[in-house]
């Protein structure tokens, strides 16, 4: 007996020596893994970065795979939170070290040896976060229990590097509480739609309830399940004394109450934009071998951004401290813009209003008996053909058959074959069957529009909205796209005629003239054979007056103002035609162009974000207007004049008749050849705005003029987005600011403007 108990003696001093050196082993990295000190020190170094609106609401949030973790501090998180996650994984989690040996004591003997299934687990707290932040998913039970003494040495060491509050919040700043919630900031704002601090205690018992297992525990699939579950949560924190009997039973009543709302980039404020943020500031140094040779323009303009705006390619321009350039996906940085999560609420909801709810059915009704629906009826058979082809071509399904070796005719009969699909709608996305070839002609008979809006003194985009809906159109039509724009290139010319000495008052001659082998067509003869003031003359946008204009000066000079006015003209051929607007222009270059008329001829180029800051607030950069004069402050007054006449008796007279906005503003319509591209740029004392609207291609347009036109098309949207801004006095955009012109100033010197009104609703251009 007495050599038995030696015998056992030993076993345990040789179990207790040989654990002691298998913990030094561990502890020093010399078995299993064991992260260096600075792992230990940053443990979550992968967060995502928030993008703010200017009136600080959160737009939305960058990730990597998806992965939307945004770190909080434990003084953010909600007490009844704490309280719920100690009573339900770690009643003594204040008393031990990282290893409650009394639990692992319990767990070995209730669950190892006498098989009980409800005697709880032995990790702790610190223990599951070691195992989240380094354990990889174990394959079978030998494997697990390698990994384990190693997730205790771990858990040691994050004891002694961390308090108990900070383990407390990386522990739920880490967790995926699924729906693409990780971390418990995201999850808040995903279940309840509030912060980590505002949970209330049943709220708060429900997220712990799911870190035993968020998938089984899904209180949006299993919503009983869930509150089964949260009803335990609340029960043991009776069993610690954070609840009453009273207060628990009140608390296990109530329901889940969720409002849930799955963050996603898709969805939410602003997806355009900061989709567009998102790679301008993840942007890098321009390679002209990136680009197509039919995109030299997108290589010129990146080019310029590069060397001219800081924010573009911010992150690959900068570095932190340890040399390694900035990362939006994983370093936690935190995007002010110059948003406005108000104004640009009212933009997208105007651009729906007008584009889904009028504009969509008439265009549908239009096309209802058109054999080349959605196309133009100018087109042949083949031409509509050789469009959707080459549409085809550009499809992901046809590059990713193409990748995987299909030959044309699989690919052809592929795109021929009816197959069950789910297609959008402005009621909701619906299932159909139908052809990938006639998916494509599906998506093509929906309008497509651009919006932004900016301050006309910074240059501050307020709204941005690239298109009708980003889940289901993703190419940005204020930034990335660029399309004719017709007359609402003149002001520019009139701009340039007003600096070469000329005033609204000038009078030219209304009547058709052949420059060369040119001549170009109005599309009214009113007064025509009479001299006519300029004022009338872009009122009524009247071509042979810009023409006219056009013939005093050189297409050379006229370039060289475009640019300065902030317009891309690479590549343009300097003829007179360039009078007419046949070139193409992003909807941004257009409103910031707009913006030199109402900040006495400075132009603000866009500015999309005021500063950025690091995850602990400090600030990384800060970002000031880019400014540059094009025109004189006199000539910038004239131009003021004669916009304004461009409202008060011509093309875009319906903003005061129609839609009785009675505020002071200068404005421009524009539509393209066969109503191609309809356009208008309106602008108040404080905001420049303008829109665009049009098909996916050229060839896809109403072929009524008095549909297809800029101020039936286009004007609206403006229209709506400002009854809106003027409507929330909080903005502080009033309809009785007025332009800073002296009082003094004439814009005809001693000679006062006088022109005919013309009937309103016959003028088109």
């Amino acid at each position: 007996m007495r050599k038995f108990i030696h015998i056992l003696w030993g076993l345990i001093a040789v179990g207790c020596l040989l654990s002691f050196f298998g913990f030094i082993a561990i502890w020093n990295g010399w078995i299993g893994y064991m992260p260096d000190i600075k792992d230990l020190q940053n443990p979550i170094s992968k967060y995502a970065s928030q993008v703010y609106s200017s009136d600080g609401q959160v737009l939305g949030t960058w990730n990597l795979n998806r992965d939307n973790r945004i770190c909080v501090d434990y003084d953010e998180i909600s007490e009844n939170l704490v309280k719920a996650l100690i009573a339900t994984e770690d009643e003594r989690f204040y008393e031990h070290s990282g290893v409650d040996f009394v639990a692992l004591g319990r767990a070995i003997v209730k669950r190892g040896l006498l098989r009980q299934t409800s005697a709880g687990g032995g990790s702790t707290i610190t223990q599951q976060l070691a195992k989240q932040l380094y354990s990889e998913k174990a394959h079978n039970v030998l494997e697990r229990l390698f990994q384990k003494p190693i997730e205790w040495v771990i858990a040691v060491k994050l004891e002694r590097f961390y308090t108990k509050e900070e383990i407390i919040a990386m522990y739920l700043n880490y967790f995926d509480f699924l729906h693409n919630a990780v971390g418990i900031k995201t999850a808040a704002n995903t279940y309840f739609g509030k912060e980590p601090k505002q949970l209330t205690l049943e709220e708060g018992a429900l997220l712990v309830g799911l870190c035993k297992n968020p998938s089984y525990f899904n209180p949006v699939r299993f919503p009983e399940r869930s509150k089964e579950r949260r009803n335990v949560v609340l029960a043991q924190m009776v069993k610690c004394g954070y609840l009453s009997e009273a207060e628990c039973s009140e608390a296990q009543q109530k329901d889940l109450n969720l409002s849930f709302r799955r963050l996603d980039h898709k969805n939410g404020l602003a997806p355009y934009f900061r989709e567009f943020l998102r790679r301008y500031l993840m942007a890098e140094k321009p390679d002209r071998s990136n680009y197509f040779e039919w995109n030299k323009i997108q290589y010129v303009i990146d080019s310029t951004a590069w060397e001219n705006d800081p924010l573009y390619g911010w992150c690959n321009k900068n570095t932190k401290k340890n040399g390694e350039n900035y990362n939006i996906y994983t370093d936690g940085l935190k995007i002010y813009t110059t948003i406005d999560s108000r104004m640009q609420r009212y933009a997208e909801e105007a651009v729906y209003k007008h584009v889904a709810k009028y504009l969509q059915p008439e265009f549908f009704k239009e096309n209802r008996r058109k054999a080349n629906a959605p196309f133009s009826s100018a087109l042949s058979q083949t031409e509509v053909k050789n469009i959707i082809n080459r549409s085809m071509k550009q499809s992901d399904r046809y590059r990713a058959m193409k990748a995987e070796g299909a030959s044309d005719a699989e690919i052809e009969k592929a795109f021929n074959t009816k197959t069950e699909m789910t297609v959008f709608t402005y009621h909701g996305d619906v299932d159909t069957i139908m052809t990938p070839m006639d998916s494509i002609r599906y998506y093509k008979m929906y309008l497509r529009a651009g919006f932004i809006s900016m301050d006309t003194h910074s240059g501050a985009v307020k709204a941005y909205v690239g298109g009708i809906d980003y889940s289901h159109f993703q190419y940005d039509m204020v930034m990335l796209g660029r399309r004719q724009v017709g007359s609402t290139i003149k002001p520019f010319l009139y701009a340039l005629s007003m600096e070469n000495g000329m005033s609204p008052c000038d009078l030219a001659p209304n009547e058709q003239v052949t420059y060369g082998d040119w001549t170009p067509r109005n599309g009214s003869r009113s007064r025509y054979g009479e001299m006519v003031p300029l004022t009338w003359g872009l009122a009524q946008s009247n071509n042979w007056i810009s023409a006219y204009l056009m013939s005093l000066t050189t297409p050379q000079e006229f370039l060289k103002i475009l640019n300065r006015f902030g317009i891309n003209t690479y590549g343009i051929f300097p003829s007179m035609a360039l009078c007419l607007g046949p070139n193409e222009v992003s909807v941004a270059e257009m409103v910031s162009a707009y913006t030199s008329f109402a900040n006495h001829g400075i132009h603000c180029s866009p500015m999309f974000v005021t500063k950025i800051e690091d995850n602990d607030g400090n600030v990384l950069a800060q970002f000031q207007p880019r400014l540059n004069e094009v025109i004189s402050e006199e000539s910038s007054y004239k131009m003021i004049e004669m916009l304004r006449a461009v409202v008060k008796s011509g093309t875009a007279g319906r903003l005061r008749y129609r839609y009785n906005i009675e505020c002071d503003m200068g404005a421009k319509t524009g539509t393209t050849n066969r109503n191609s591209d309809a356009w208008f740029m309106g602008f108040t004392p404080a905001l420049a705005s303008g829109c665009w609207v049009g098909g996916e291609d050229r060839d896809i347009h109403f072929d009524s003029t008095a549909m297809g036109q800029g101020a039936n098309m286009a004007l609206p949207i403006w229209a709506y987005y400002m009854q809106k801004v003027f409507a929330d006095r909080s903005l502080g955009y009033l309809p009785t600011d007025s332009f800073d012109i002296p009082k003094n100033f004439r814009p005809c010197g001693s000679v006062e403007d006088s022109f005919e009104t013309e009937n309103l609703e016959e003028v088109f251009e």
